[in-house]
């Protein structure tokens, strides 16, 4: 690869051989030591970019995404549906409805349909992580107009 530079090396190779002493050697180097390790940050810049356009908000991408950041070795962390209950009222007397409400669930307000969450993040509950830099992935990878919750069980 094109980027792939050896500077040591090169700085040496382009020395003329009249000067080509230990010491002189040794200096070259030195001088070029700060190179190498700008060149080293830039590569390793260059792999998480690459590794960043390589994922994107769809569920299987962002489930392997969580899993290489905070579960890597047993792959744990998966990405569920959201729930979708549907809201039950309690008429009034002015309404002239049945009152009849027979069993009824009380669910959290995300957990509806029209204001729930469209995916759901369950970590496995042994797991340690960041609550912060898990929602900071998340968010990075999601689209814009999707809720989440992240869950353990």
């Amino acid at each position: 690869m094109w980027f792939n530079v050896n500077w040591k090396r090169l700085s040496i190779l382009l020395l003329p051989t009249f000067l080509r002493s230990d010491v002189m050697k040794a200096w070259i180097e030195l001088l070029v030591s700060p190179v190498g390790d700008v060149h080293y940050w830039w590569l390793q810049y260059r792999k998480q970019n690459i590794y960043n356009l390589a994922h994107n908000s769809q569920k299987c991408y962002l489930r392997g995404a969580l899993n290489d950041r905070f579960d890597n070795e047993l792959r744990r962390i998966r990405i569920d549906n959201g729930n979708s209950f549907k809201r039950q009222y309690i008429y009034t007397d002015a309404e002239q409805k049945t009152k009849f409400l027979g069993t009824m669930y009380l669910y959290d307000d995300s957990d509806y349909e029209d204001t729930g969450v469209d995916f759901i993040v369950v970590v496995p509950v042994g797991l340690q992580y960041s609550i912060y830099e898990m929602k900071s992935l998340i968010d990075f990878y999601r689209l814009a107009s999707k809720r989440y919750k992240i869950t353990t069980e």
